[in-house]
């Protein structure tokens, strides 16, 4: 196990590395420009272009933006052996100040969508797959059907609207408190966005889930366990659950990486200051060094996710070696 860890650990250096450059060279051309948007901003009214120009040059030279491409990147890969992700441009803060401040949001965010994807697609695929083209299968499966073909942020504007029109609660856009602060405040502002997003990834696990256990049930194994007489319960549960979640953990985990690295239309809708909301402030402002220190570390989180759903399928099947 550790020898397998280790071997992952070291393949999955160059994949940050790569990730690394392309979002460097990725950056480097963005259309647009922070500095030009800066000096705008400051002095809209100026007309002298030889003026604009000087103080455009002046701050590109504060700022290392000055140098040649190629010679910025080996500066960056050297900061970054370091543990040095960059100043942020707009903040002259380190660039993930914003990261460590919209986390705490964002992982809160993605935790309660989890749960609720969690505790409803897998009581709802293991009914939908043990009573089989019955009507409840069928209204199930379309219940996936439908949360999937419909646009979760329609869904949850839909949702807003209904709530600010009926007066049903109170959400707390302008404050966004957090549920250690204020947990019946933080409930009203999350439990729209957790639920629409934990239904929107849950049917996809429902529907995977349902094959996944129709297919396991029809094992030799299974059968076998029925002619001992054991229970429905124990069959399902001990026997065919545990072997059906391999795929299903695999589609779980990455929704997992996917919802804490940022939701961007949520965070945006309910004015949520988490991960997904700062990457999009940071990329309109063109503040490099904070978007791409976002990607690098949401990038590295997504790979050792992988790496922890992989060390996952061995505890699901004990069929599964490392070697």
């Amino acid at each position: 196990m550790r020898t397998y860890i280790l071997r992952r650990v070291v393949v999955n250096i160059p994949v940050i590395w790569l990730v690394a450059t392309l979002v460097f060279f990725a950056t480097s051309v963005l259309p647009g420009d922070f500095v030009a948007q800066r000096i705008a901003a400051q002095d809209p009214t100026s007309t002298d272009p030889a003026l604009r120009q000087a103080q455009i040059d002046a701050v590109r030279k504060d700022l290392g933006l000055d140098k040649p491409v190629v010679q910025r990147y080996f500066i960056y890969l050297g900061n970054l052996l370091r543990g040095d992700f960059g100043i942020s441009y707009q903040t002259r803060e380190s660039a993930l100040q914003g990261m460590k401040e919209g986390l705490p949001y964002s992982l809160q965010l993605a935790l309660m969508s989890l749960a609720i994807s969690i505790l409803t697609s897998i009581p709802i695929g293991i009914i939908s797959a043990i009573r089989q083209d019955s009507i409840v299968d069928y209204v199930l499966r379309v219940f996936a059907i439908l949360v999937l073909a419909m646009p979760n942020f329609w869904i949850a504007t839909m949702a807003l609207l209904y709530v600010i029109r009926w007066s049903l609660w109170e959400v707390p856009i302008s404050t966004a408190p957090l549920l250690w602060e204020d947990p019946a405040a933080s409930l009203r502002l999350f439990i729209i966005p957790a639920v629409v997003g934990g239904l929107a990834s849950g049917a996809g696990v429902m529907r995977l889930l349902r094959s996944q256990m129709l297919e396991v049930l029809r094992q030799d194994y299974i059968r076998t366990a029925w002619a001992k007489g054991l229970r429905e319960r124990v069959v399902i549960i001990r026997h065919a659950l545990k072997n059906a979640l391999v795929p299903v953990v695999t589609v779980l985990g990455l929704s997992f990486a996917g919802l804490l690295s940022g939701n961007v239309v949520f965070e945006n809708l309910f004015a949520i200051p988490g991960v997904g909301r700062r990457i999009l402030a940071a990329i309109v402002a063109r503040d490099v060094p904070v978007v791409q220190a976002f990607v690098l570390v949401i990038a590295t989180f997504v790979v050792f996710v992988n790496l922890a759903i992989d060390l996952l399928y061995g505890v699901l099947d004990p069929r599964i070696r490392y070697s």
